[in-house]
């Protein structure tokens, strides 16, 4: 292509009620090319720090990017940027389906929402007839019938929806944007940012897809994909149990996630719970995203409990509102994640917050008195129904909780404390870094908090050197093999895997990629294949070091904004728990090493280029990045 195409922006000003349209041109886009590296470029253009995130003067972003609604695997992904309640840092979340390949099919690479509308809205996308529509009646209700709702006021069925649910409405500090009832921007909390804005959803109509630049090529590197599946175990697991497949393997290696942290192993209920449990008992069908094979999402049934609309749960929902718990029935976690998807709340911050306030109880820092006459003992598995209702509502008890672990720690005591194992006032999702030392650093230094998938996780680095994982990994510039006696160390070249992989993976959210699809560490496609995707699908003649510089970019940004907003290296830890031997189990008396923790985050900070003082970009590396601009404010 001669230029590089512009991108087309929706602004919608609430509290005027107006909608507005505005180009990015290419020069611009070509560095920020979708994903939270357009949304903080809106953002940082006009919002300055110390904005209360549930304030008129907050601004969130849906984007896209140039890749989206191509027809291949793992591209049909939406980011939401907007300053997240739960942290108060940069809020980051990325969600799959079908709305995102039909915003970018409506003609729209990103909306960007200010303000607050007086009374509950929702914005109508119909290509270039958008609008602002009364959601009067769509407030109050779940997911599932705040759809038929939105569906009843257009008089069209065929419609994809991103919306919020009850608990976004309520401002819970963790609620989600869900689209097909079952896909769920689940992470910061920016379901409550909506909630703030009277926004009750993004609707879009059915568009038209755009053609690769150059169709043969791009319909060769799309075939692959299924050849690629049928030779790769870890995909081909992804397909036939979900990504819950992989839960039994972590019990058995003694890392998964048990009563709040304090075990790595459930052996009383992890058979139980397991993505091939599920397939031999509850699963209806395996679902998908748009024009993806892989076909990963499960869609659960319990006749007169869980109905297929809300989809199944996922490898963190069965952790989080499982293990986490002591919850051993894998009916009551496909009910409960059905509750998270009608009213809006992100699973893993929702479970790993009661399973905080399970320890409490255990603990006696909290008693019934404090819980609404709830008994909250771990496997009490009648108390979590209730229990999330009250969360989503505000209600009693559940409107501390609604607040987060760190919070809700926070106000009960300075015991409390110790419990809530949170990076940046955001639960850790269910990947010990126990057992993965280096995404351990990362959890730490992501400046959204802990996010399992910001970096490739340490066991890829065992794979042998003729396995496509190990040569999308030298693409990236990681060369190095380490045994499994290795794997607990935290030297230099790990440090550089850590950085590398997670500019990489930076990219990745940047684009609107899945990773299960274009990670490198999964096989099915790899670094190089993502170069000849820009050129293929769109002529663009990028090679892998400009497309790394955008993953780098993106996280230099987003340590920018929360540095205006006072964070530091100081906020660069994780929880004392992580750093106390594991006590029983095949994993018993492993524990993260601090020494080699501090060394390593030293380490990082200097292939960031970030000043070690205070953990933040110097104006060299802002430079370097093409970021100078924000020097300017």
């Amino acid at each position: 292509m001669d230029k590089f195409p512009k991108a087309r922006i929706i602004d919608a000003d609430l509290s005027k009620g107006t909608v507005t349209k505005r180009d990015i041109p290419g020069e611009i886009y070509r560095l920020y090319p979708g994903g939270s590296a357009l949304g903080l470029y809106l953002i940082l253009q006009e919002m300055g720090p110390g904005v209360n995130p549930l304030s008129p003067e907050n601004m969130l972003v849906m984007a896209v990017s140039p890749l989206t609604g191509l027809p291949i695997s793992g591209q049909s992904r939406m980011t939401i940027t907007t300053k997240s309640p739960l942290t108060g840092a940069i809020g980051d979340s990325q969600a799959g389906g079908f709305f995102p390949a039909e915003l970018k099919a409506n003609g729209w690479d990103a909306v960007l929402f200010r303000g607050r509308a007086q009374k509950p809205v929702y914005l109508s996308i119909k290509g270039e007839e958008v609008e602002l529509r009364d959601a009067s009646l769509m407030w109050g209700k779940v997911t599932g019938e705040a759809e038929n709702a939105i569906r009843d006021d257009r008089g069209e069925d065929n419609l994809h929806i991103a919306q919020i649910g009850p608990a976004g409405e309520n401002m819970v500090n963790y609620a989600s944007v869900i689209n097909m009832c079952n896909r769920a921007n689940g992470r910061n909390g920016t379901g409550a940012v909506m909630g703030s804005k009277n926004l009750k959803a993004v609707v879009v109509g059915k568009g038209e897809k755009g053609k690769p630049a150059d169709q043969e090529r791009f319909k060769e590197l799309a075939a692959a994909a299924k050849s690629r599946i049928e030779e790769n175990n870890i995909v081909k697991g992804l397909a036939e149990h979900g990504t819950d497949c992989g839960l039994i393997g972590m019990h058995l290696q003694g890392f998964l996630i048990t009563r709040n942290w304090q075990k790595g192993w459930f052996p009383e209920g992890a058979e139980q719970i397991t993505g091939t449990t599920m397939t031999e008992t509850i699963l209806k069908k395996r679902d998908t995203c748009y024009a993806c094979a892989v076909r990963c999402k499960r869609v659960v049934e319990v006749a007169g409990v869980v109905d297929p609309l809300y989809g199944g749960p996922e490898y963190e929902t069965c952790a989080a509102l499982g293990s986490y718990c002591g919850i051993k029935n894998l009916e009551t976690i496909a009910h409960v994640n059905q509750l998270c998807n009608m009213y809006g709340l992100d699973t893993i911050s929702c479970g790993a917050t009661i399973s905080f306030a399970m320890e409490c109880f255990e603990k006696g820092l909290i008693t019934k008195d404090e819980t609404d006459g709830l008994e909250l003992t771990f496997g009490n598995e009648q108390v979590m129904p209730e229990l999330i209702e009250k969360i989503a509502f505000r209600q009693g008890f559940g409107d501390l909780l609604a607040e987060g672990s760190y919070e809700a720690a926070r106000q009960i005591g300075a015991d409390a404390l110790e419990l809530s194992i949170t990076a940046k006032g955001q639960e850790l999702p269910a990947h010990m870094p126990q057992q993965k030392p280096t995404l351990g650093l990362i959890y730490a230094v992501n400046p959204f908090g802990a996010d399992h998938q910001s970096s490739a996780h340490d066991p890829v680095l065992m794979t042998t050197p003729k396995s496509r994982i190990r040569k999308h990994l030298q693409q990236v510039g990681v060369w190095k093999q380490y045994s499994s006696d290795q794997l607990q160390s935290m030297d230099s070249e790990k440090v550089r895997f850590a950085f590398n992989s997670q500019c990489f993976y930076s990219l990745a959210d940047t684009l609107c990629l899945c990773q299960f699809v274009w990670g490198p560490c999964w096989q099915l496609y790899g670094p190089s294949d993502l170069v000849d995707m820009c050129r293929y699908g769109l002529g663009w003649e990028a090679s892998l070091y400009e497309l790394m510089l955008a993953g780098e970019r993106r996280v230099n940004m987003m340590r920018f904004f929360n540095a205006r907003e006072g964070f530091t290296r100081e906020d660069d830890i994780l929880p004392e728990r992580l750093f106390t031997p594991l006590p029983d189990g095949p994993s018993e008396g492993v524990s993260l090493d601090k020494e080699e923790f501090n060394a390593a985050r030293e380490i990082y900070y200097n292939y960031a280029g970030w000043d070690p003082e205070t953990g933040n970009p110097t104006d060299s590396t802002l430079e370097k990045l093409s970021l100078g601009w924000l020097l300017d404010g």
